[in-house]
C-alpha cells in the first residue's frame, strides 16, 4: 500500500510558503527525531534555494539518543546548514533557536535589521508546541491530528526576531514506501489515508530487527527468545493481540485493535526510545526509489510514444 495525503489546504501551504520564501533570511525545519529522514520536506528545498536551514530534530525525548546524534552530525554536515534536537517540553528551547539561527545569519539583528525566519515542518510533528513552548503562551494550534495549523502566523521571539509560522505540509507524492510507512507510523498522516493493520506491521517488523529487547520487554510475551527472533511480522500482531485480550467471539483476533495498540504505544514512547531509520538507510531508500520513479518515467514517456506510432 503506497502511503499518500495531500489535502486541499496544503496546496495553499505551498503556495504560501513559496510566496513567504522571497522575504525571509533563512528556514527553520522541524522534523521528527524518529524519523527525521522521510519526515524532511523534498519540496522545502526547492522552494527555500540557497536559504540557510536549522534543522531541528523534535521530540528527542522519544527518540534513540544515539540515532539522534548520527543524524545531527548527517545535517550539520550539509552546506549552510545546522541541526539541534529538542524536546517540546524542555526549558531553554526558544534560546537554542535563536542562537542557532544568528550563528547561520550574523550579518542579520537590531531593530532595524531583524532576522527574519520562516519554520515549517509536516503535520503533526509538534511545531506548533515547540513554538507555544518557547513563547511561554498559548499562540499556535495544537492537537493530536495532523494538519491542525492552516494559516500563517508572525510570532516574535525577541525584538528583532521574527519567526513566521506556517501550516504543516506534505508532498503531493511520497516517492520512498520505508518514509510513508515511517510517517503513518509517527501519526504524521491523517487516519483516513492509511491501513492501521499494514503500518503496524510494517513497524514491527523494523523493531523486531532493531529493538527486539524493546518489543519484547514492552509486551512480555511467553514465548523463546529464539522462537520469537525467527517471527515474521504476522506473527509478533497475533502474539500481541492475545497478550492484550484483543479476541472477538469465537475465538476470532481482532488485528485492528492491536494494531492499534502497536502504533499508539509506538508513538506515546511505551516501548521505548526509538529511531525508525538511519541516515545511511534513509539515503538508500530515498536513491532506490529514484531510479524506480526514473523508470516510471521512462515506461509513461514509451508508452506515449507507441500511441502516437
Amino acid at each position: 500500500m503506497a502511503i499518500q495525503w495531500f489535502p486541499g489546504h496544503m496546496n495553499k501551504a505551498k503556495k504560501a510558503i513559496g510566496d513567504r520564501m522571497k522575504s525571509v533570511d533563512m528556514v527553520i525545519e522541524v522534523l521528527d527525531a524518529r524519523c527525521p529522514g522521510s519526515s524532511a520536506n523534498p519540496l522545502l528545498e526547492s522552494l527555500s534555494g540557497r536559504k540557510p536551514k536549522l534543522k531541528i530534530l523534535n521530540k528527542r525525548d522519544l527518540a534513540d539518543d544515539a540515532r539522534t546524534q548520527l543524524w545531527l552530525d548527517y545535517y550539520s554536515g550539509q552546506s549552510q546548514t545546522q541541526a539541534i534536537a529538542l524536546d517540546a517540553s524542555e526549558r531553554g528551547n526558544a534560546v537554542k533557536l535563536i542562537n542557532a539561527s544568528r550563528q547561520l545569519v550574523p550579518n542579520r539583528g537590531g531593530i532595524e535589521k531583524p532576522l527574519r525566519v520562516l519554520i515549517c515542518g509536516i503535520p503533526n510533528v509538534g511545531k506548533s508546541t515547540l513554538i507555544n513552548s518557547m513563547l511561554g503562551k498559548k499562540s499556535a494550534k495544537t492537537g493530536n491530528e495532523p494538519g491542525i495549523t492552516k494559516a500563517e502566523q508572525r510570532l516574535f521571539l525577541a525584538d528583532d526576531f521574527w519567526l513566521y509560522d506556517t501550516p504543516g505540509m506534505l508532498w503531493p507524492k511520497i516517492i520512498v514506501p520505508e518514509g510513508g510507512y515511517n510517517l503513518a507510523a509517527s501519526g504524521a498522516v491523517g487516519r483516513n489515508a492509511l491501513d492501521e493493520e499494514e503500518v503496524s506491521l510494517e513497524l514491527l517488523k523494523y523493531l523486531s530487527h532493531n529493538y527486539f529487547d524493546l518489543l519484547t520487554g514492552r509486551y512480555q510475551l511467553d514465548y523463546e527468545h529464539d522462537e520469537m527472533a525467527t517471527w515474521r511480522e504476522e506473527q509478533w500482531l497475533e502474539a500481541i493481540a492475545r497478550k492484550r485480550g484483543t479476541i472477538l467471539s469465537g475465538g476470532r483476533i481482532d488485528y485492528q485493535k492491536a494494531a492499534e495498540i502497536v502504533l499508539t504505544d509506538f508513538r506515546s514512547g511505551q516501548i521505548g526510545n526509538i529511531t525508525l531509520e538511519l541516515p545511511n538507510e534513509w539515503t538508500k531508500w530515498l536513491a532506490a526509489a529514484r531510479v524506480f520513479e526514473a523508470q516510471l518515467r521512462e515506461e509513461r514517456a514509451q508508452k506515449q510514444l507507441d500511441r502516437k506510432k
